[in-house]
């Protein structure tokens, strides 16, 4: 499956941003999906999860109740909300997949990567 990540830009602190993730060679519904991070000099983290039924879901006490990740299985397309957005929130932003199971929360548990989108927020 090959994904794509977009929506990622220059937001202030506070505001919001929505990221989409359009999957195209293979149906999504075979696959858990999440979206993960990496700041510079950081290693990359899972911010999000869903389950491929989309009735699981996964947030690190550091984005609970600030991020809300979605998925529309019709459309190949997962989403993640990102509101009361913080500088340290600034990171590139990947979504991935792996294989429908146990929704990953490390990234080593995903099969799959796409680009990044950067997200900057400015305080």
């Amino acid at each position: 499956v090959q994904l794509q990540a977009f929506g990622g830009g220059l937001v202030q602190a506070g505001g919001s941003l929505r990221l989409s993730c359009a999957a195209s060679g293979r149906s999504l519904t075979s696959y858990d999906m999440g979206w993960a991070r990496q700041a510079p000099g950081k290693a990359r983290e899972v911010v999000a999860a869903i389950s491929w039924i989309g009735g699981s879901t996964y947030y690190p006490d550091s984005v609970k109740g600030r991020f809300t990740i979605s998925r529309d299985n019709a459309k190949n397309t997962v989403y993640l909300q990102m509101n009361s957005l913080k500088p340290e929130d600034t990171a590139v932003y990947y979504c991935s997949a792996r294989r429908a199971g146990e929704i990953g929360v490390r990234p080593y548990e995903y099969d799959y990567w796409g680009q990044g989108t950067l997200v900057t927020v400015s305080s």
